[in-house]
Formats: C-alpha cells, sequence, structure tokens
C-alpha cells in the first residue's frame, strides 16, 4: 500500500483538461450515423470527426464512434490531440503547392498572398483554419468523402518543407524559391 500512487479524483482532471482546451482549437467536421446489422436489426451509433490545432503550425486530426454524439465527439477530441502533427508555414500560407491523396480524396494546396483568406471548403478549412493559415488557394479533386479529405489535408500539410530547406536543396538563394510577395524589396 505504500508505494501506491494515489489516483486523482475526476474533479482535478477536469480542470487539467480545461486549461488545455483554452489554447486549442477544437472544430467539429462531420457527424454521421453509422449502423452495426445484429441478430435482431440494427444497433445505430454515431462517427464524428474533429480537427484540433493551435493555430501556430500544429493540428491533430481524430475520429470517435459511440451510441451518443457527447461521448463520440469526446474521444475523437482526444484522438485528435494525440495525433498532432507540426506543419512548416510561411507567415499566414504554406510554403509552396501540394498535392496530396489519401483513398480516393485528392487535395492541391496553393500558396496565396496576403489578404487573399481561406478559400477551401468542408473539412479542407477545418483543417486549414485550425493550423493557422489564413491564406491559401485549395482544390479537392477526386473524392468527397469529409474523412479521406481531412486526412488527405492533413498528409499535404505534413509533407511541407521549409523555404530554407527547399533552398538548401536546390543549391539556390532562399529569395529565389520563396513566393514573390514574401522577396524583399530592393530600393
Amino acid at each position: 500500500m505504500a508505494g501506491k500512487q494515489r489516483r486523482p479524483k475526476a474533479a482535478e482532471q477536469v480542470v487539467v483538461r480545461d486549461e488545455d482546451r483554452e489554447e486549442l482549437d477544437e472544430r467539429v467536421v462531420d457527424i454521421a450515423r453509422v449502423a452495426k446489422v445484429i441478430k435482431g436489426g440494427r444497433r445505430f451509433a454515431f462517427r464524428t470527426v474533429i480537427v484540433v490545432g493551435d493555430n501556430k503550425g500544429r493540428v491533430g486530426v481524430g475520429v470517435g464512434k459511440s451510441r451518443a454524439v457527447p461521448d463520440a465527439i469526446r474521444k475523437g477530441t482526444e484522438r485528435a490531440r494525440r495525433n498532432m502533427k507540426s506543419v512548416f508555414l510561411s507567415g499566414t500560407t504554406i510554403p509552396h503547392e501540394m498535392v496530396a491523396e489519401h483513398g480516393g480524396a485528392e487535395v492541391f494546396l496553393k500558396p496565396a498572398s496576403p489578404g487573399t483568406g481561406v478559400i477551401a471548403g468542408g473539412g479542407m478549412r477545418a483543417v486549414l483554419e485550425a493550423v493557422g493559415v489564413h491564406d491559401i488557394l485549395t482544390k479537392s479533386l477526386g473524392s468527397n468523402n469529409v474523412l479521406n479529405v481531412v486526412y488527405a489535408t492533413v498528409k499535404g500539410l505534413s509533407k511541407m518543407k521549409s523555404a530554407e530547406q527547399e533552398a538548401k536543396a536546390r543549391g539556390k538563394a532562399l529569395a529565389d524559391v520563396q513566393p514573390f510577395w514574401s522577396r524583399k524589396k530592393n530600393g
């Protein structure tokens, strides 16, 4: 008994969670009713797709499934927090163009000049806003399945390279690989 540690009570755990949640942007992207066929008929549950980001270059996606919507959202949020990935950003946009796919979904991400806004729809918009991108042009190609589009967007963002890495790999100056609006003006 002397070696055992005391397990914190539920109220203590909730306080810690509330402090963490204030700094992260949580978005419910999709809620779908799914059915499992059993002997007596169908058993319905809810599947939720949750995107969590800190608006500073980190984003995570989680899928939660439960018989009740609030439980599914809670499970998806916990999974999204555990699966957060870092992303390279170039100011308020992305460093370069990217095409990424997951399953049948294919997404095209293109950097945009400041003031353009987030030109994206559905799950892609939620991911981009949660990661902290403010100026981007996108197109969803292929399947419009929300879950696959979200996963493809995260995959594309995680494959981004910083401008410094790309310039070094190509053997060029940093200004040659940056978009025209981010280059220093001469004069």
